[in-house]
């Protein structure tokens, strides 16, 4: 009898809970503030569709577990949050779904954030199937997406895509002990395109401060998609200890999850994937206590701190916000394949003098069918026990703890898989074997490498659906260029172009535009002079720590520089404009209009432009320019380890004038059989060579190797010793309708194709200027060729 009226009463209580719980419809701030004042645990407010501009929206109260406060969107996706919007949500159980946060234009520091000021935050709170797609901070406001205060909250199923400032997208917070231990959970979420924002503070998810590092976060990161997430070398940025990173996939993104501060934490069944992007990595290691296991490596082009698995070197005695000594880290069962070299020691140098130890490096398995280095011993690995790894690689090492094989496969999808045949990566098991794989399965067998050998699925990560559960038609907005001018002056530039935003057009005055930095130009930029008057680009004189140059392009990044000098008088410069550091294989772009360079004399190895090896631009375009009193020109000519390399896509010279040159004015290599193999594009057109490489076996122009080469209505003169200034090779090369004077003679081999070449006196009025008089050869009232040379 007890036991019906105990059960009679619960029902009693159950119903009379669902009788005051209630759902009610907003359409305005007003109402919404209205409502929330008053909700209890099972409450539901539901935001009307539309757009909600300038709101300050907040989601808190006292909700229960099991009967949280719900504020959701009427329509999921279909209610914007946009202008200068926010949200907080603090209390205890309170969950916000459906938003659409697009396109806003804020001055808070925070889009979402679970707090509500510095003594009321959000426990076991939610914030699901929302999305924030290109909402920018104004003034440059160093702002973040999400940040995650107090305990046990939840930020799931959302869509975080196009976060172009300053600022993590998602940070997860220690400061104050009521943060500690947290507990949180970031899990199924997208995370979009996050462009390279030049510098750091670009990361996607950041947990902790260095200050904070030795904290115990415990925050879980499982199941969500990095795709394209650029902002900077640390997708995610480990900074607290105790968390997990489990099942995640990265595509594409060019950074790694890097354990940067704190201790324990916990890698595994993570799949990493480049999908041809350069730069892209894998997991860097620093702090102690880590285990890294049955994670997958596919595809990954970056190297150094990009590599697919990278070992840092410490600093003695290392501050909270340097670099600790990698300390008892496991990394067990991982597959690394076709990918960039695992790096041990990397960073080493005057003050991260601190190899690992007591670390393990077994049961790894590594397939490269691709040339180069595989493993990189950039300092003492005596501290590592290195047992049972197994490397198939193209280009063999023999280092010990690795043992050479030879791979058999099956492919699930497009994903290799070791099959039951590969006896050789067998091994004992031990104390520290895993007994599952990256699919979570049961090792019956144990064998190096994160699957099983035959294994009939793929991992979780390559299956996920993660993001909200409607999908977001998100598209960049069309943003209209940042037009800023720039005064002369001492760092001015330098300045300008670290603050302007992606896309940005620099307008400078006459005057000198003086550098005691130099310039890495990480976004896309246009620089346009003073086209009346002179815009002079130079370094400082006398430089305490002198540069080397004055603009470097980076990966992925596109410069136009026009109506301006770029002079390296003041200094011992060595280039004017250099491509991305070596083996930076990421497309740039350069477009020089009306542009000088003149005297950069630096025989060092000099040139006013140069690609470093391993490097390659889509389109390298000079037009309207000159080029004078340099020791040389354009310097591509550093394909120096793999065969069938170039450094640009295309060259193009146009209207342009090469003068007082002393070696080549153009060095356009490629080491490769054949000019006939396709790679490789040189146009020319319209230019002048004046004085250039003025020795015996000097080339004016050099296109070894190159597989296209056009040179048109252009002038060779004044190189008297030159014997050869131009020498073609391979059918798709050819000059044609140019004069060649006092410069030796154009040869060609094979099929390449020279017609209408004139040997004689181009008979100039302004030599300065290079104006035809109007007797010239050039002109085509004295040839039957039409006019050659300048624009005039």
């Amino acid at each position: 009898m007890k036991k019906i009226i105990f059960t009679f009463i619960a029902i009693l209580v159950l119903g009379a809970f669902k009788f005051f719980a209630q759902e009610t419809i907003v359409s305005n701030i007003t109402e919404y503030n209205n409502t929330i004042k008053l909700a209890k645990p099972g409450d539901v407010i539901v935001l009307k569709n539309g757009v909600w501009e300038d709101v300050k929206l907040n989601a808190h109260g006292q909700g229960e577990k099991g009967n949280p406060i719900l504020v959701k969107a009427e329509t999921a996706g279909e209610v914007i949050i946009t202008g200068n919007s926010t949200l907080n949500i603090y209390g205890d159980y309170i969950i916000v779904s459906g938003l659409w946060f697009k396109d806003g234009n804020t001055e808070y520091k925070s889009v979402v954030q679970f707090k509500k000021d510095s003594k009321t935050f959000a426990n076991n709170c939610r914030l699901t199937n929302c999305t924030i797609s290109y909402y920018k901070s104004k003034e440059n406001l160093k702002d973040h997406w999400v940040d995650l205060w107090g305990k046990n909250n939840r930020v799931d199923h959302n869509n975080f895509t196009g976060k172009t400032s300053e600022g993590t997208t998602l940070v997860v917070w220690l400061k104050g002990e009521e943060h500690v231990e947290n507990n949180h959970r970031i899990d199924n979420n997208f995370f979009g395109t996050r462009p390279d924002l030049g510098k750091n503070g670009g990361e996607t998810i950041r947990i902790g401060t260095s200050t904070n590092s030795k904290k115990s976060s415990k925050t879980l990161v499982e199941r969500n998609i990095f795709a394209n997430c650029d902002g900077e070398i640390e997708i995610i940025s480990n900074k607290s200890c105790d968390n997990v990173y489990r099942d995640n996939l990265f595509v594409g993104s060019q950074g790694t999850l890097t354990l940067r501060h704190g201790d324990h934490a916990l890698v595994e069944r993570n799949v990493f994937l480049g999908n041809g992007v350069s730069k892209t990595g894998g997991v860097r290691i620093i702090n102690s206590n880590h285990i890294i296991r049955n994670n997958l490596f596919v595809g990954l082009l970056g190297d150094g701190f990009r590599g697919p698995i990278v070992i840092m070197n410490g600093v003695p005695n290392s501050p909270l916000n340097r670099y600790e000594q990698v300390k008892n880290v496991d990394i067990q069962n991982n597959t690394i394949i076709n990918s960039g070299p695992i790096s041990f020691g990397e960073g080493k140098d005057d003050e991260k003098t601190l190899a690992a130890v007591h670390t393990n490096f077994s049961n790894n398995l590594i397939f490269n069918d691709k040339p180069g280095k595989n493993i990189l011993f950039l300092d003492d690995v005596s501290g590592i026990s290195f047992n049972n790894n197994y490397i198939d690689a193209l280009t063999p090492q023999v280092i010990n703890g690795f043992k050479a094989t030879k791979i058999d496969w099956k492919e699930i999808g497009s994903f290799p898989i070791p099959t039951a045949t590969n006896k050789d990566l067998l091994v004992t098991k031990n104390n520290t074997s895993l007994q599952k794989d990256i699919n979570n399965s049961i090792r019956e067998t144990f064998n190096a490498g994160a699957f099983n050998l035959d294994a009939s699925t793929l991992p979780k990560a390559l299956k996920l659906r993660a993001g909200p559960g409607w999908t977001p038609n998100i598209v960049a907005p069309i943003v209209k260029a940042e037009e800023i001018t720039v005064e002369p002056g001492l760092e001015t530039l330098r300045k300008a172009i670290d603050k302007a935003s992606p896309g940005a057009v620099l307008n400078l005055k006459t005057g000198a535009y003086i550098l005691e930095k130099k310039i890495k130009v990480a976004k896309n930029i246009t620089i346009i002079g003073d086209k009346g008057g002179a815009s002079i680009i130079m370094a400082k004189k006398d430089l305490e720590k002198p540069i080397d140059y004055l603009f470097r392009v980076n990966e992925g990044v596109t410069l136009h520089i026009s109506n301006a000098i770029l002079d390296g008088v003041n200094s011992d410069l060595k280039y004017a404009i250099v491509s991305p550091d070596k083996q930076e294989a990421g497309i740039y772009n350069l477009f020089v209009d009306n542009i000088t360079f003149q005297n950069f004399t630096n025989k060092d190895g000099g040139s006013v432009f140069k690609a470093y090896n391993g490097t390659k631009a889509d389109t390298l375009s000079f037009k309207n320019s000159r080029f004078e009193n340099n020791y040389r020109g354009l310097n591509l000519s550093y394909d120096k380890d793999i065969m069938e390399q170039y450094n640009a896509n295309t060259i193009i010279i146009d209207n342009t004038i090469f003068k007082n040159i002393e070696e080549a004015a153009i060095n356009y290599y490629r080491k490769t059989l054949s000019p006939e193999i396709p790679g490789g594009n040189l146009i020319i057109t319209n230019s002048v060579f004046s004085n250039v490489y003025n020795e015996e076996k000097g080339k004016v122009i050099r296109t070894d190797g190159i597989g296209s080469v056009s040179i048109t209505n252009s002038v060779i003169e004044d190189s008297f010793k030159v014997t050869t200034p131009v020498s073609l090779k391979g059918s798709n090369n050819s000059i044609s309708n140019c004069l060649i004077h006092n410069s030796g003679f154009v040869k060609t081999s094979g099929t390449a194709k020279k017609e209408n070449l004139l040997y004689k006196n181009p008979k100039w009025e302004d030599k300065v200027l290079f104006i035809p008089s109007d007797k010239s050869p050039l002109l085509k009232v004295n040839n039957d060729i039409g006019n050659i040379g300048l624009k005039q």
